[in-house]
């Protein structure tokens, strides 16, 4: 139930990717190839434990644990709520991706059409997401809504304390020249597009693994592809911007006129030049390599 000052909007919550998409392999046991099961084993006593011997302990320190009952733990869990309740309305483009663990779709459960509608429509004329509170799963979660194709996306949260600060990520110092940014910036213009299209991207690895897999149960021996070696460090930094940006163009050039890098990219405005195009080119890169 989304609260919503003195509204209340019933909803459902759907999963957003489909739990088939990964590729899964078991554990077998090699002599007769049944599946394995997972055992927990005490190495003091030298046997195996069953679930019925089984109890949870917290680490206060090393080696040093306190024990907890069923009851005990029960009690630690907050009980779960049916209420999410909107805290706050905050611009969408604020909210740094980066934030971002987990999307659930939200759908209207019965008689919540209208209001659901009503609030989904509204924050999207506003350009404005809703920061919100819920209890699940043993947790108090820390969500945002945002209005998706014509409804409700709810995206959970980390909190402040849960991300790494990027201070830990070592950046070496360097100077960025005027000319080698001209042409990185032109090299981007020369292959940006203004729409997103995921679908025009696709896991080739996934496909060619379940190719093999097919064809090893096919009966086929299957063999690793050669690894192509690793290209020499650029020391030229120019040259390669050079070379990439007459690659680009040749790419262009030969593409039929229905491929995407035949497109001419739109001339956008400077408030348009968002992170969302700049992902996609990093994907494009990576695609063409």
């Amino acid at each position: 139930m989304i609260s919503f000052g003195l509204v209340s909007i019933p909803v459902k919550l759907y999963s957003t990717g489909e739990s088939a998409a990964g590729i899964q392999f078991n554990m077998l046991h090699k002599k007769c190839g049944s599946r394995l099961r997972q055992q927990y084993f005490c190495p003091v006593d030298n046997e195996v434990v069953g679930r019925e011997d089984m109890v949870k302990g917290y680490e206060y320190s090393k080696n040093q644990y306190v024990l907890f009952t069923e009851e005990e733990l029960k009690a630690l869990v907050p009980e779960p709520t049916n209420a999410v309740e909107i805290t706050e309305f905050v611009p969408l483009e604020r909210v740094d991706p980066v934030y971002y663990e987990k999307s659930y779709y939200l759908g209207p459960d019965k008689g919540g059409d209208r209001p659901y509608l009503l609030l989904a429509e509204a924050m999207k004329r506003t350009g404005r997401a809703a920061l919100a509170r819920y209890s699940a799963r043993g947790k108090d979660q820390f969500v945002l809504l945002r209005p998706y194709a014509g409804g409700l996306v709810m995206q959970q949260l980390r909190y402040s304390d849960e991300l790494r600060s990027f201070d830990e990520v070592p950046v070496g110092s360097a100077e960025v020249k005027e000319p080698e940014l001209k042409l990185a910036i032109q090299l981007i213009e020369q292959i940006a597009t203004d729409q997103f299209k995921p679908e025009e991207y696709e896991d080739k690895q996934r496909q060619q693994v379940r190719s093999l897999i097919e064809r090893k149960v096919q009966g086929e021996e299957i063999t690793a592809a050669p690894v192509e070696a690793p290209k020499a460090q650029v020391i030229d930094l120019m040259a390669a911007l050079k070379a990439s940006l007459a690659a680009a163009g040749s790419a262009s050039a030969a593409a039929p006129p229905v491929s995407l890098a035949d497109r001419k990219p739109a001339r956008r405005s400077p408030r348009e030049a968002e992170p969302a195009p700049a992902v996609e080119t990093a994907k494009k890169k990576s695609s063409k390599r």
